[in-house]
């Protein structure tokens, strides 16, 4: 009887064990920061805007130990976009949302694990009615979205086999956006800086 307890003991933990080794999904929740580039248009117009913070939440599976696919949703809290023109600045207080996906490959250095990542992605610029939106054009600029390319790198760093800290500097590479308006068009395209930071579960 003991001997059968015993064996049913170490399957257990060999079950266990072996399935810690195939965890082939994660999720994380990370902090990020938007910052968006000064951008002169090849008009009159001039762009910049505030940085702006907000979460992004993703979920890789793995296809094998070294690369994979991933889905993310990000949002940001709000900043401000300056449109500077000969008739005057507009102020447009702005939400972005992000959807993307990517492949993923990484890179094992006992608890390291840099990766590097590339997709595309949808951002959608949602402006806010209120008073930070303000100036001549501010009354007529609506919700745009844009087609985006998603490129980063960054590190991961297991601090169990089921949690690591990730790390990464990711660019968001779109055209800047007008809010519906063409007066404020720029016909320019800009890189945005997105640092990002969190905790990822893998199960």
């Amino acid at each position: 009887m003991k001997k059968i307890a015993v064996i049913a003991f170490l399957l257990a933990v060999c079950v266990t064990a072996g399935r810690a080794q195939e965890s082939r999904q994660d999720v994380s929740l990370s902090g990020t920061g938007l910052i968006e580039p000064f951008i002169a248009g090849s008009n009159t117009v001039l762009v910049h805007s505030n940085a702006a913070y907000g979460a992004l939440a993703s979920y890789r599976f793995m296809l094998t130990p070294s690369s994979a696919i991933e889905a993310n949703y990000g949002l940001t809290y709000q900043n401000t976009f300056h449109f500077i023109n000969n008739t005057g600045t507009t102020k447009v207080l702005t939400r972005t949302e992000e959807i993307s996906g990517a492949y993923v490959r990484s890179f094992n250095f006992r608890k390291f694990n840099p990766f590097v990542e590339a997709g595309p992605a949808g951002l959608i610029f949602m402006p806010i009615m209120n008073t930070g939106t303000r100036g001549e054009y501010a009354q007529d600029v609506k919700r745009e979205t844009q087609i985006s390319f998603l490129y980063g790198g960054g590190v991961a760093y297991e601090i169990s086999p089921s949690f690591d800290i990730r790390a990464e500097y990711r660019g968001l590479v779109t055209k800047v956006p007008k809010f519906g308006e063409s007066t404020l068009g720029t016909n320019k395209w800009f890189n945005i800086y997105e640092p990002t930071i969190g905790v990822a579960y893998h199960f």
